[in-house]
């Protein structure tokens, strides 16, 4: 495997292991049930280590926008689908910035000339 596709299999784990911590917050109880603690504990660290690991091929500007941008995106989307959240107009906007706005931080820029 080339070290640029393992580093978005890299990325895309980072990505999934931050999903599913960040929706499991809930289920600690404000941290005071042990196995769910532990759950999203591990769940973060696995994410930080294979962002660290993308980052080695992949420009952090690129690998953290869509880190951050999908999963605050996904999470959001979650919890309207599935957590009882209200969906609304301004929520669906924020939405919608957040994805532009990765793709916008992403866009190639001309070369100069």
């Amino acid at each position: 495997m080339s070290d640029r596709r393992r580093a978005w299999a890299f990325l895309t784990a980072a990505i999934t292991c931050e999903i599913l911590a960040t929706v499991s917050l809930g289920s600690t109880e404000e941290f005071s049930r042990p196995l769910p603690t532990i759950a999203v504990l591990l769940g973060y660290a696995i994410s930080f280590a294979c962002l660290a690991q993308a980052l080695r091929s992949l420009p952090v500007s690129l690998a953290y926008a869509l880190w951050s941008g999908i999963g605050t995106a996904t999470v959001a989307m979650i919890g309207i689908a599935f957590l009882g959240e209200q969906a609304s107009a301004a929520k669906f906007l924020g939405l919608a910035l957040i994805i532009a706005g990765v793709v916008i931080l992403n866009m190639k820029q001309p070369a100069p000339e």
